[in-house]
């Protein structure tokens, strides 16, 4: 969700400073990266609870033990809530998910290197301390009171909210777990059109990805429940943007939006000060209440960007935010498909044109049947599965004409085998999981714990 806040800088004075912001993430081809960031939850081996903030095997516990690998804490009040080292952070998300922000990476070959060695290490500690990883989007058991919330001043206010906009926010927070990825633009036009693609196409990386039909201990008719709590958590700041369809999308335009969206916190001083429901538009003219005739800074403008939650993020580079957590091997593959599309010209022309006649009405219906039925629906009269089998050939050949070699592979494509298994068998993660549930696990969701922890 987000690691440290953006500090103090200079006041902003100009709407057109934010502006240049977004537009400073434009850069050349060759200086193109790759960020990936996954969250996993964090459970007692013995009684596979949640894992609390304090406590001799707790998340504070574990950070502690993470400092052996040279990572460096991020305090607040005194606690370590975060850890960085070499562009990485290892943050908290508000129920003690664990995530890593990778680095930016020039090949998935680096990326695939840093998953395996935050592997070792997170599994390294996690044995000492008696607790287990897994990656699913959604936990399998727990109830609301039965997770812990983190000790980040920023979730009390955001806890405080949620609850008046929509019904799952609170469960989106503390419940579930994403595996994101973030990559650059050359241009304002590139930032638009691969904007538009990856809006697009999210539902079909939802569908792929889909690893969350448990809720409490039951199924509940969705195969990621995760990207159905976006749909109720806040219509001002998730969802699929109509307007990035719209003629004169481009970095004004979406500063212009992120304006609107209401505004959570204020930090100053090593404090949160809440700010909820009111509005940058004021703050920028000095006339935020309680903060009358103070400005923002560039660091309260990036503050206030991580929290707008579409299903594609514009900061300085895009964010893909509609992927369930998952499985270890999955974890490289989520890179390898939007770089496959999205990297190379030939490919991100041909995800275009796939998409270029959809409504904004046909992808948000796609969103909310991807959420539910996964691989198994249709998408204006074709199955979703023949639909993401073109998008997966797209980004193959995408890697494939990049052609950055590995120690053993010829290029990145390999990367993409375990979406093409699933495409094979058209059973998404959470079919695999649903016939064990109604089969050797005797309608038992915990034993996720036990099949696919880390």
């Amino acid at each position: 969700m987000a690691g440290p806040p953006g500090g103090d800088s200079e006041p902003i004075t100009d709407f057109r400073q934010l502006v240049e912001h977004l537009e400073s993430g434009c850069k050349p081809r060759e200086s193109w990266r790759i960020g990936t960031e996954h969250e996993k939850f964090v459970f007692k081996l013995d009684t596979r609870e949640p894992v609390p903030y304090d406590g001799p095997f707790g998340i504070g516990a574990f950070l502690d033990g993470m400092t052996r690998f040279g990572w460096q804490p991020v305090l607040e009040k005194d606690r370590t809530i975060a850890l960085a080292m070499d562009g990485c952070t290892i943050s908290l998300e508000p129920g003690g998910q664990l995530e890593l922000s990778g680095a930016p990476l020039g090949n998935l070959h680096e990326t695939c290197d840093e998953v395996h060695t935050h592997l070792a290490q997170v599994k390294e500690v996690a044995g000492e301390l008696g607790v287990g990883l897994i990656g699913l989007g959604f936990l399998p058991e727990a109830r609301r009171e039965d997770v812990s919330w983190m000790p980040k001043g920023r979730y009390g206010i955001m806890r405080a909210y949620m609850p008046k906009k929509g019904n799952l926010g609170i469960d989106m927070m503390i419940r579930s777990c994403t595996v994101q990825v973030n990559l650059d633009f050359g241009s304002e036009a590139d930032m638009v059109e691969k904007f538009r693609v990856s809006l697009a196409l999210q539902p079909v990386a939802t569908a792929l990805f889909a690893n969350s039909p448990f809720v409490e201990g039951r199924a509940v008719g969705w195969q990621s429940w995760r990207s159905h709590l976006w749909e109720d958590t806040d219509p001002d700041r998730c969802g699929t943007l109509p307007f990035v369809f719209e003629d004169g999308m481009g970095f004004e335009r979406y500063a212009d939006y992120a304006l609107d969206v209401p505004m959570y916190f204020v930090y100053r001083g090593g404090n949160y000060i809440d700010v909820a429901g009111q509005s940058f538009r004021d703050f920028l003219r000095g006339r935020l209440p309680g903060l009358e005739g103070e400005l923002p800074t560039m660091g309260d403008w990036i503050d206030h960007l991580t929290t707008i939650f579409p299903e594609v993020r514009l900061k300085t580079f895009l964010e893909m935010r509609g992927a369930d957590g998952g499985a270890w091997r999955r974890l490289c593959a989520l890179p390898a498909l939007w770089t496959g599309l999205l990297y190379d010209a030939e490919a991100q022309s041909a995800a275009a044109d796939l998409v270029r006649d959809w409504s904004v009405e046909d992808i948000a219906r796609l969103r909310h049947d991807a959420a539910r039925t996964g691989l198994h629906g249709t998408f204006r009269g074709r199955p979703l599965k023949e639909l993401a089998g073109e998008v997966l050939t797209i980004a193959e050949g995408g890697l494939r004409r990049r052609a950055i070699p590995g120690v053993v592979d010829p290029d990145e494509s390999g990367f993409l085998a375990t979406l093409h298994e699933i495409i094979a068998s058209g059973r998404s993660p959470s079919d695999e999981m649903l016939a064990r549930f109604e089969n050797e696990w005797n309608g038992d969701a915990g034993r996720a714990y036990s099949e696919y922890a880390y």
